[in-house]
């Protein structure tokens, strides 16, 4: 049988209660403080009894100096496993879900690349979303074996990313969980540009012996926040170029499907465009303006998509200088609806 099994609900509560206030306070905790935790209503007397009962079994500890309890190795041990038993589960679930909703994506963004082509005869691609303005979810760090700790860290649009750290020494229950709870107090929502020098200072003050800790763990999120490398683009209408004579020649025509088929530079035309905070509408390159090196002799045209949490997409045409840009831009503005209203009803 497993521990909280044995112990019960109500047991588990106030073994809950009891840690989360110590570690909260550092303060012995007594009855009366546990009675104001308003989901047990117990009156203290009960209370008591169950904690002498938790004593009894080693979960709690009284300091000679208080009446008041802090929780033993054998407590923390019980909190950690099913602290960590949620995290995993919801873990779990998130990577499941994210799974299933970027297989429906990779069909829903190839289609749309498609349809975009054969409705402008123009070359379309579009991006995955990522999250250019990444905020931090939790951070959960783990023990790995003596040396290592895994810092898992979930950011906006449920992204979650690992990275094993080596701390050189066994890191104690206790000392694990304050930091959890030093790191997601203090980093809960924020994004990589908020996290100054000051608040960096703070965090090792507060971390003390275990500074080193969290300089490893903010250089794992700062790493994990980046515009991601395993972002895909979809294309479709490469060879629409040969349609326009300006952009047939031999030359001109094999750097753009290069461009098309190794990806590498409409990669940085999608970090561009995303780099750019202010850019959420539709923007228009011409010529010399597109920050493309082989497309100096075409209109670009791109536009973001929007998934909420931070993600975001782009869209773009490729076509002649003189291409059709009434039309390009409708078709853009119809497509950018349609993806922002898909997403937000969860694809």
């Amino acid at each position: 049988m497993q521990a909280k099994d044995q112990l019960g609900e109500r047991k588990m509560k106030i073994l809950h209660a009891i840690i989360q206030t110590y570690l909260e306070t550092g303060e012995p905790v007594g009855s009366r403080t546990i009675s104001k935790y308003t989901d047990l209503n117990l009156s203290s007397a009960t209370i008591r009894n169950e904690m002498a009962d938790l004593e009894e079994l080693g979960y709690i500890l009284q300091p000679h100096t208080s009446a008041g309890r802090i929780p033993s190795d054998k407590g923390y041990r019980l909190y950690v496993d099913m602290l960590m038993e949620e995290k995993e589960q919801e873990l779990n679930e998130m990577q499941e879900q994210m799974l299933e909703k970027a297989d429906k994506m990779e069909l829903l963004l190839k289609q749309a690349a498609k349809v975009l082509a054969n409705n402008t005869n123009y070359a379309t691609m579009i991006s995955t979303p990522m999250n250019s303005a990444n905020k931090i979810k939790f951070i959960q760090l783990s023990q790995v074996d003596e040396e290592q700790i895994i810092a898992v860290i979930v950011l906006g649009g449920n992204v979650i990313k690992n990275k094993i750290i080596t701390v050189g020494e066994e890191l104690s229950s206790e000392n694990l969980l304050k930091l959890n709870m030093l790191l997601n107090t203090t980093l809960n929502g924020m994004s990589i540009e908020e996290i100054n020098l000051g608040l960096i200072a703070r965090l090792k003050e507060q971390a003390g012996i275990h500074s080193k800790v969290i300089s490893n763990v903010l250089d794992a999120v700062a790493d994990a926040i980046q515009i991601d490398e395993d972002m895909q683009i979809y294309t479709s209408g490469a060879t629409n170029i040969f349609k326009y004579p300006e952009l047939s020649d031999k030359q001109s025509a094999q750097e753009i499907i290069s461009a098309f088929e190794e990806k590498q530079q409409l990669t940085e035309l999608v970090t561009q465009t995303l780099s750019q905070e202010e850019n959420t509408g539709i923007q228009v390159y011409i010529g010399d303006e597109t920050p493309v090196q082989t497309m100096k002799d075409c209109s670009v045209v791109t536009a973001t998509y929007e998934l909420g949490d931070g993600m975001k997409g782009t869209i773009g045409i490729i076509g002649p200088k003189r291409m059709d840009y009434e039309h390009v831009l409708k078709s853009l503005k119809h497509l950018q609806n349609e993806l922002d209203a898909i997403f937000h009803k969860k694809v």
